[in-house]
């Protein structure tokens, strides 16, 4: 159950129908954590902003959807879960993959880039950090450009499912492959 009301667009005030109206053209997300950031213009727009930025870096979709599953398992927000979870598979990463982030498991992963992802958001949100062995062996493997991108989108993704879930934004009930508690 939400934390806060959800707004429609004919409850928003002149800001907040600008900002929406603008993502809605552009194709940016309206749902999930934006119904809580839309709360604040500024904080919607820059988190739109920040959104595309990472999406036009040097990582893939298949990386990203990789960083993105691990980050809402991480933080156990389920609306940003569900939704990645539907992205993942329509960029190709199987439901096995899927399912072993779910249980907190090592996914088998067979290209490089995409187990350094998955390593590198995992040990950064579990540790704070990451280990001189683990930094050198990322930056070798994705390059310094690919490895700042991909701690960007560590925490960027990490907002996102921290607001989901602070405000109890809920995936649909029939939600096809639920977080595990």
């Amino acid at each position: 159950m939400p934390r806060i009301k959800l707004l429609d667009r004919s409850e928003m005030n002149a800001d907040q129908g600008r900002v929406y109206d603008a993502a809605k053209a552009a194709g940016g997300p309206l749902g999930g954590p934006y119904y809580a950031y839309i709360r604040v213009p500024k904080i919607f727009e820059a988190a739109q902003n920040m959104r595309a930025r990472v999406a036009e870096g040097p990582l893939s979709r298949r990386e990203h959807q990789i960083v993105n599953l691990t980050v809402a398992r991480h933080w156990g927000a389920r609306y940003p879960w569900h939704a990645q979870v539907r992205a993942s598979l329509n960029v190709g990463i199987d439901q096995a993959t899927v399912d072993a982030i779910n249980a907190r498991q090592e996914p088998k992963l067979t290209d490089a880039r995409e187990r350094t992802c998955f390593a590198v958001a995992r040990e950064l949100l579990a540790n704070k950090g990451l280990s001189d062995e683990t930094y050198a062996a990322a930056e070798k493997t994705m390059g310094l450009e690919s490895l700042v991108t991909l701690v960007a989108a560590i925490g960027a993704f990490s907002m996102t499912c921290m607001t989901a879930k602070t405000f109890g934004i809920e995936p649909p009930k029939d939600d096809p492959t639920p977080l595990k508690d």
